[in-house]
C-alpha cells in the first residue's frame, strides 16, 4: 500500500561516489548507522548482487541491541543501491521490507532518494522514518 512506503531525500556536501561508499564500506556503516543515542557496534557487508548484510544497533547505556540482516538486490555503483531488511528480533513479525536508494549528482553534491516499502503498517512506516532520519543527520556529519 503506497501508505505503508517511506521516502526521503536529503542532499549531501560531498560527491556521490563517497555517499555511495558510506553504504557499502562497513567502517564508514558503523560510523552513522543508528537513530540518535545508537551506535552500530557490528556491521558485515558483502556489497554484490545476492550477497548478504547484517548489523547491529545499540544504545548508549547498552542495554537495548537490535539487529538486522537482508540481501543485496541491486548494486549500481554510484548511482543505485537495493537491498532487502529484515529485524532479527525473535518473534518479530514485522516482516521483510525493500529498500532502494538512488544517488544523483548535483555537481559535487549528491541527491539521496531513500524509499522503503513493505511495511506491515502506517505506524511501522513511521518509525523508520525517524530513525531513518535521524540517522541520515548522522551520514551528513559522517561525509562532513
Amino acid at each position: 500500500m503506497p501508505d505503508h512506503e517511506l521516502t526521503i531525500t536529503r542532499v549531501f556536501d560531498a560527491p556521490r561516489e563517497l555517499v555511495f561508499a558510506a553504504w557499502t564500506d562497513p567502517d564508514q556503516l558503523a560510523a552513522w548507522l543508528g537513530p540518535k543515542g545508537y551506535t552500530a557496534p557490528a556491521v558485515t557487508l558483502d556489497p554484490r548482487p545476492e550477497g548478504a548484510w547484517r548489523a547491529c544497533i545499540r544504545n548508549e547505556a547498552g542495554d537495548d541491541e537490535h539487529w538486522m540482516h537482508g540481501t543485496y538486490r541491486e548494486i549500481s555503483a554510484p548511482e543505485r543501491l537495493v537491498f532487502t531488511f529484515t529485524w532479527d528480533t525473535e518473534g518479530d513479525m514485522r516482516g521483510q521490507t525493500l529498500v532502494t536508494i538512488d544517488f544523483a549528482d548535483l555537481g559535487g553534491k549528491t541527491e539521496m532518494t531513500f524509499h522503503q516499502t513493505g511495511f506491515p503498517s502506517a505506524a511501522e512506516r513511521d518509525g523508520h522514518h525517524g530513525g531513518w532520519s535521524e540517522a541520515f543527520d548522522d551520514l551528513m556529519l559522517h561525509l562532513a
